[in-house]
């Protein structure tokens, strides 16, 4: 970080700078593995249903986020992770068995990967600070979009499935292995 730079963020000597290559490479992560999270539950959901409409909506919103995420990949010179090919098979995979199980368990998925991600985007928030004012705004975008797909989730059964306390544990213990994972490798 330049000084005059450093200076006007706020950061002062002794800070820890935010890793900010690690930030994107697990934030394209995420969207990649929620992109086909909702693609694997639409192979199963496919055709008119209520939840078929809602999941397309929200795919739709983690495509345009995947999209940012590629872009500032490339413009800040960041490797993506190593990991993508698992997210690929390991999301497309969550996404397909929650959808099986049921509706509401393709949405009890839905709500446990997004209250993950909003607690991390919001520790990536507190760290940033206002270090990369662009960075930021674009997590607090995104974070308000993942909170609406919670709550869309909620709306339509999401804690009403059986054995939600459970498969929301799980789901959000595979997103924080996932995310300390891909911060890394």
């Amino acid at each position: 970080m330049a000084d005059a730079e450093a200076l006007k963020s706020g950061w002062k000597p002794g800070d820890r700078a935010p890793d900010l290559h690690s930030m994107l490479r697990v934030d394209h992560a995420g969207e990649y593995g929620a992109t086909r999270i909702y693609a694997g539950q639409l192979a199963v959901l496919r055709g008119s249903s209520r939840a078929a409409h809602l999941v397309t909506h929200m795919a739709a919103q983690e495509d345009a986020h995947l999209a940012r995420f590629n872009q500032l990949l490339a413009e800040r010179k960041v490797r993506p992770t190593l990991l993508q090919p698992l997210w690929h098979v390991g999301g497309f995979a969550l996404g397909a068995a929650t959808a099986l199980l049921s509706e509401r368990a393709a949405m009890a998925c839905t709500d446990a990967v997004e209250t993950e991600i909003d607690r991390h985007y919001e520790e990536q928030l507190q760290e940033l600070g206002d270090s990369d004012p662009e960075l930021s705004a674009d997590i607090r975008q995104f974070q308000a979009e993942e909170l609406e797909h919670r709550d869309t989730a909620r709306e339509h059964g999401a804690l009403e499935t059986p054995g939600y306390p459970l498969l929301s544990f799980a789901i959000r213990s595979l997103c924080k292995v996932a995310i300390a994972a891909s911060k890394r490798i």
